[in-house]
This record gives C-alpha cells, structure tokens and sequence, in this order.
C-alpha cells in the first residue's frame, strides 16, 4: 500500500540544506581553480575535477518539482478498500447506529438521517436512503440530545422506552461529528436495555406480590398450627378439619408461587418474539381432552367442534397451551351447574375482523367488547383467532379494562368455589402480547363472556408455490 514520508519537525528545511552543501562545494570549487591557476602544470586535472564537484553537488541536490500532484491511480485502490472495510463494519454492528444532519438550529423538522446501519433501518423503519428524525424519533429527551450534539458540542446518555405494543427500553449515546458539507453532524448509537430493565422489574413485583398475597395463606396456617398445638390437640373432629383448611392453603400458596414464576420469566422475554410453529386447532383440541376431567366434575360441558381445522400460527406450544387452557378454565369456573363453554377457532381472518364483535354473541344483551391487547399493524398480516364462551354470571362494563390486572377480582364473584391466584389472564396478555397477537373480551352482566386471543398466522406447509 503506498505511503507518505512525514517530515521530521527538526530536519532542515530544502532551501536550507541547498545553500550549506552548495556553499562548501562553491569553497571546493574555489580551492580547486586557485590551486589551479598557481600550479599550471596541475591544471589539466584540477578543472576537470572542479567541474565535476559542481555537476555532482547540482544533481544530488536540486529541487524536486511540486507542480504534478499525488498519482491518484495509486492511492485510490486502498482508500475503496478502505471504505469498504468502514462500510462493512458500520453494517455489521448489532446495535442500531446513525449520523444525523443538523440544517438549521432553529429548524427542528429540518434534522435528518443522512447515514444509518441496517438493524437502525429495521427499527426505524426508514429506507436506505435515510428519512427525516423527527417523525421516526419522537422522544423529546433524545430530539434534545441530539440538537445539543450538533450544535452544541456535548455529548449525552439518554433513556427512553420506543412506542408500540412491546414495550422496548433503550438508552441512547449522542456525540458530535467533524461538519460535513451539508452542516454539523451527530451520532446516535442506540442500546436495548429491555433485557435489564425487565428482570429488575421482575424481582420488585416478584417480591412486592409475593409478600402480599402469600400473607394471608401464612397467616392462616400459623393459626392452624398453633390451635392444634393448644387446645384442639386431642379433638380429633376438629384436627381432621383443620388439616383439611391447612392442606388447601397450602396448594394455593404452591399455584401462587408457580404462576407467579411463570408471570415473571414470561414477561422477561416479552420482547423477544417467539420462532416455534403451533397448529392452534391442535393445541386447542388437547386442552379440551385434559380439561375433560375437571368438566365433568363440575358437570359442565365443553364443545368444541372445530378439530379438523388446520390453523399454523407462530408461537411457543407451551405457551399457546396455556393461554387456551387458562380461558378455558376460568370459562369452567364461572359456568353454571349443567352450562356449556363453547370454543370456536377462525383459522385465517385480517385484523379487523379479529376485532370486531364476536358473531357468536347476542348483539341485543347489551354487551360491551373491549380490546385487553391490540398488536402492530402490519400490511397483509393474517390470524387464527380462538374465542372461549361461557354462559356465567358476565362481567359490567367498569370491570373489563382491569381484567388482566395482577389479582384483580370482580366484587361479588370471590366465593371459595372459584378458587384462583388472579393471575391466569395476566399471564395470558403477557404470552399474548409476546407473540404480537391480540386479545379482547365481550360481556354483559347475565349473559356470560367470550375471550378471543389471536396470534399471527404462519404460512401452511402444503402450500404450494405456482410455476
């Protein structure tokens, strides 16, 4: 790869060192022609070597010419390698990274994306090309950040949490650039914290649901312990029903602290979209099958007549399962002695229908439908939608935007029959939420409720490609 030599600050400059060597061969020179005019007889060869000093000190020593300029056809093949190695590497970089050009500093709308690396386009959603910042980046803190770095001079942190149904945290570098031609310049880096900010959520409400609702269950068997320690000790009537009350509290702790768990590690990938394949028909087919006994027990009956329908959908089968079978359950659990739950899958429908109004349902009981979980809206995307029915008390209006709250339950519906840890539909909107689906619900007091959860539908493997 060609180089330059860079000067030494204390080499003599060129014209300098000409006038030393020239002025000691002008000295020799001199000695020469004066030895030769008073020696005649030596002058045959003291001219000549006279001569000779002066041609030699000429064209060891002249001046090179500065007019031509650098050889370009001999750099240029190392700087494009150069830019593209920068290239490559800038593409290559994980986190999204982009250069923002200022214009005007009191122009706002006039900052745009002049440079941005590929996971920057994907997040951003932004051409090649680059966009505007404004309309892709529309948190003031960062906007902020930003304008203190063009023109300004300052470098910043700034955390900010990116809209849309998942929520992502990310902390945002700006550091000014060199101007360019088109004005000040300023580099954004951008650091998904997700991740962390979710596992430190999850310890806190770990530890603050835990200590509240295992409280009361504790509580409950301390008091049992200590009755049959002290008086009850020999009332073997009263033993046997303690004991009883005692081993009930005990498997509610045991759900609590396993849905609790499984709360908490599946809100920690929240924002990490599933890449599993399910067939919801399927999944929904063997919940009906494993649920069969505690139906029959509470002489409900559950009717799914839906088996033969295919309905890929992407998503985890743990997961999926368990959404299924947590409708499913509280669907049991709320139906009357001799009720029915009705399950009735939709294996390919667009958004707008997922959303709108079940047709299963009586339009003229006045009942109100509520979107828990609404996902993106993406051009062309289809869904499998699974809708649970039952025929139970119902639910008011004022009720349904805080069904997928942490233990919450509706007035007047907290009898010991209904035994729960009120975390089944939260666990549902979180697993719903991951596999950037969506969830509603439509009630009315008397008239029962009807759940719908729908997940992206995935393309079927027998399809065919047309030649």
């Amino acid at each position: 790869m060609p180089y330059e030599v860079s000067s030494s600050p204390v080499a003599p400059r060129t014209g300098s060192r000409l006038w030393t060597v020239g002025a000691g061969a002008g000295v020799s020179i001199a000695a020469l022609l004066a030895a030769a005019a008073l020696q005649p007889e030596n002058a045959v060869w003291l001219l000549p070597t006279a001569a000779l000093v002066g041609f030699t000190t000429w064209a060891l020593n002249r001046t090179p010419s500065t007019t031509a300029g650098p050889e370009p056809a001999r750099e240029t093949p190392g700087h494009d390698q150069d830019a593209g190695l920068l290239e490559n590497v800038f593409e290559a970089l994980a986190e999204p990274v982009f250069v923002v050009s200022g214009g005007e500093a009191d122009d706002i709308a006039g900052r745009r994306i002049v440079l941005a690396n590929g996971p920057a386009r994907d997040l951003l959603r932004i051409q090649r090309g680059g966009a505007l910042l404004v309309p892709v980046l529309r948190d003031p803190a960062v906007l902020e950040a930003v304008d203190e770095a063009l023109f300004g001079g300052l470098s910043r942190t700034t955390d900010y949490a990116g809209v849309g149904a998942q929520t992502r945290h990310w902390r945002a570098c700006t550091c000014p650039l060199p101007p360019g031609p088109a004005g000040p310049l300023a580099l954004v880096v951008l650091r998904d914290e997700t991740e962390v900010r979710r596992t430190e959520m999850m310890r806190v409400d770990f530890l603050a649901n835990a200590s509240h609702e295992l409280k009361t269950p504790i509580a409950s068997l301390s008091g049992f312990i200590e009755t049959l320690k002290g008086h009850a000790r020999d009332d073997a009537k009263a033993r046997d029903k303690f004991l009883d009350i005692m081993a009930t509290q005990a498997d509610r702790m045991s759900r609590l602290v396993s849905d609790l768990l499984s709360l908490s590690r599946i809100e920690l990938n929240e924002h990490i979209p599933p890449a599993g394949r399910v067939d919801l028909a399927r999944a929904t087919a063997d919940v009906v099958d494993a649920v069969s006994v505690l139906s029959a027990d509470r002489a409900v009956a559950v009717r799914f007549e839906d088996r033969e329908h295919s309905a890929p959908v992407h998503g985890d089968r743990d997961e999926i399962l368990q959404v299924v079978q947590n409708l499913v359950d509280n669907a049991i659990k709320y139906s009357p002695t001799g009720g029915t739950v009705e399950i009735v899958i939709r294996p390919d429908i667009a958004l707008d229908e997922a959303a709108a109004p079940w047709s299963g349902g009586n339009r003229g009981d006045g009942a109100t439908r509520l979107p828990l979980v609404t996902p993106d809206r993406e051009a062309g995307q289809r869904y499998a939608a699974v809708t649970v029915r039952d025929h139970g008390p119902g639910l008011a209006r004022e009720h349904l935007p805080r069904l997928t709250e942490r233990f919450y339950r509706v007035e007047g519906q907290k009898s010991g029959e209904r035994q729960g840890t009120g975390l089944g539909l939260a666990i549902v909107k979180h697993i719903v939420n991951r596999h950037r689906g969506g969830l509603t619900v439509e009630s009315a007091p008397g008239h029962g409720a009807a759940f719908t959860a729908y997940f992206p539908l995935a393309a079927r493997r027998d399809a065919v490609t047309p030649l």
